[in-house]
């Protein structure tokens, strides 16, 4: 372990490890920064010295991080955030605030809650707008970009600088066309129809879908789409069956028959997550505090569940 005085870490040597671990070259991080190769290399001999770790090693004609660096690196964006917002006035005013938040989140997440919470949004600030981009599976380096504020998905990245907050949890239900075939009576039934659904990453099964294999159950697919919207001109006019969020009754499965699963299953959670970077920031709070609001009126609201900060 260093014994040099940590007190000598300034936000000069945590900027400069940013660049050189984000630029991957000395050369590129001395310009990113506006100075001289020898002056990051000097830099970098102190910090070296300050955390006792190589930092960067030679890799072909350039270099890379080592694990240590990377780790350092998550750190240093929440210190120098913390360090902007020390310098910053504390007063938060939303009717001042003219910015565009980015929020992360597939269809269905998206069309239940983000248009009523731009309407809560800009109701009291008219200076807000919001970018709408695909969660996917969110990862973690979606969060420790700073153009990505918020995502809302049924998977928190597990990372110790990624925080989340449960919003709600929803109920599967079983959409079919009734002009086509009945409900299925059991869970024989169920599995053996053919059905449609939802994929994200084509490796990676639908919890739902792991939950059952864990039974040792398995639907039989004979189409899936890349979002729910791509689900309902499926199962028209067709026997398929889809399994999906309950509260898709009342926007795209609208004009479909429902019912609940032949066999117990575990609801689906919903979380909201963000970057450690954005815990205390005044107008992420208040956009986190926006979309709880959204979510209490919700038809399932008095089930949802809040779960501490993890």
């Amino acid at each position: 372990m260093s014994d040099f005085d940590h007190s000598h870490l300034d936000g000069r040597l945590l900027q400069l490890l940013l660049a050189v671990v984000e630029e991957g070259s000395v050369t590129r991080a001395a310009e990113r920064l506006g100075v001289t190769q020898s002056a990051v290399s000097h830099l970098l001999g102190k910090l070296r010295t300050i955390v006792g770790d190589p930092l960067f090693v030679k890799s072909g004609r350039g270099i890379v991080a080592t694990a240590r660096a990377e780790g350092l690196a998550v750190h240093a964006r929440v210190l120098l955030e913390e360090m902007r917002r020390f310098a910053s006035a504390p007063v938060f005013e939303p009717a001042q605030l003219h910015t565009t938040f980015t929020l992360a989140a597939n269809d269905f997440q998206r069309d239940l809650l983000l248009p009523a919470l731009l309407r809560r949004l800009r109701a009291v600030a008219p200076g807000v707008a919001l970018r709408i981009i695909p969660s996917d599976v969110p990862t973690p380096e979606m969060l420790r970009d700073e153009h990505c504020h918020l995502a809302i998905s049924p998977r928190p990245p597990d990372a110790g600088d990624i925080l989340h907050k449960r919003l709600f949890a929803d109920h599967y239900r079983v959409f079919f066309d009734a002009t086509q075939r009945a409900a299925p009576a059991d869970t024989a039934e169920y599995l053996a129809a053919e059905h449609i659904t939802v994929v994200y990453e084509a490796s990676r099964p639908l919890d739902f879908d792991r939950g059952l294999a864990a039974r040792g159950l398995q639907r039989r697919f004979v189409a899936s789409v890349p979002g729910f919207a791509g689900i309902p001109a499926f199962v028209h006019g067709s026997p398929l069956l889809a399994t999906v969020p309950g509260l898709l009754q009342g926007s795209l499965m609208r004009g479909l028959a429902s019912c609940a699963l032949p066999f117990e299953a575990p609801p689906l959670p919903m979380y909201m997550i963000w970057h450690l970077r954005n815990r205390h920031d005044p107008a992420h709070s208040w956009l986190r505090s926006e979309l709880e609001a959204v979510v209490r009126a919700l038809p399932l609201a008095a089930a949802a569940s809040s779960a501490a900060v993890a």
